[in-house]
Parts: structure tokens; sequence; C-alpha cells
């Protein structure tokens, strides 16, 4: 389980593994991936976005956590939803070919590490037995894809989700040890 930092805890592990996997070639240097909306892009060759957060129900646990003297609500599953665009500066003779590149490694990468998991991962979820589950999706709607490019083209993206992930409750109830029973029988 981790704590409310895990959103951010899984972008750093997936900027850090496309970084590892995708430099030098296609993208000559780490720092030109990270996460950042397609819109704002400033110098980074693939950015990474995370558009939406919706809860998994089907992961979602139900029992309560034994603290010692107190317990905890059930945490909270989570699945994640990214967006990622190529941005070259090549020419324009040579652009489309040099985002095709870039986005088929990424796509290659996701694939080839679609569970993460131990040394994978950053942050908190490394001290964590945490694990979670690289599933591309369907194409983004119109309207999200509006949003997301404003005022200009859409470019070449892919989405895809990472889940589910684990927010601990904050919330903790005190228990006490029982110290007196009384039974009462009575007689029909």
């Amino acid at each position: 389980m981790a704590d409310f930092t895990v959103i951010a805890d899984v972008g750093r592990t997936l900027v850090h593994l496309l970084r590892t996997h995708m430099t030098p070639d296609p993208i000559p240097q780490p720092e030109m991936i990270g996460l950042v909306a397609p819109a704002d892009k400033g110098d980074f060759v693939l950015s990474l976005f995370l558009y939406q957060i919706e809860q998994n129900g089907m992961a979602q646990q139900s029992y309560m956590i034994d603290n010692g003297p107190s317990v905890q609500d059930p945490p909270m599953a989570v699945d994640l939803h990214y967006l990622i665009t190529a941005h070259s500066s090549a020419d324009l003779q040579t652009r489309a070919i040099d985002e095709q590149r870039i986005m088929g490694r990424a796509l290659q990468v996701l694939h080839d590490n679609s569970w993460l998991k131990g040394s994978a991962l950053q942050g908190a979820l490394s001290d964590s037995n945490e694990e979670f589950k690289i599933v591309m999706r369907e194409p983004i709607n119109l309207h999200t894809a509006i949003t997301l490019f404003p005022n200009q083209p859409y470019k070449l993206s892919f989405n895809f989700m990472a889940g589910p992930v684990y927010i601990d409750s904050g919330k903790n109830k005190p228990i006490g040890r029982i110290v007196e029973r009384s039974d009462k029988v009575e007689d029909m």
C-alpha cells in the first residue's frame, strides 16, 4: 500500500523506465522525456501526461487493515490514464518519420515492461511490494483530444492505463480490548 504520493511515484516510475530504454536512441538525452501536457511540451521530445484518474471497482478491497491499536479503512484502488506524445524538431520532411520512430520505441518499451514491480519502481513505491500493470487503451475521444491540444492540430499520440494502484486511507479507527463481558440467560 502507498500514501497519497503513489500517483506521482507512478509517473516518476514511467519516466524513469522510458528514459532508461529510449536513450540515446531514438532520443539523445534522458531529460528530453518528461511529465508534461502535450500543449506545454517545451524542449521535451516525448511527453507523458496523466489526463484521467478513475476508481477501479474490480480491484477495490473491502477489508479493514489491522494496525494493532487501530484499524484502517481499506485503500482506494485507482487506474491512471496517460497520453504519450512525440514532439520532433526535425525538418518538416522528416518530422513525421522521426515521431513515428519515437512512438514505436515507446510502445515497444511499455509492451516489454507491462508489469512494473521491484527495482523498477521509484519513490515510495520502491520501498513496498507494490506492482502495477500497463495496458494499452482505446484511442481517446474527440472531446479529450481537442482539450489536450487546444488551438493546435492533434499530434501523434497513444494512451495507456497504469494500475491498479492503491492509495492508503488516512482514516484510522482506534479499537480497544474487550475487558469485560456479561451474559444473561433467561428462562422461558
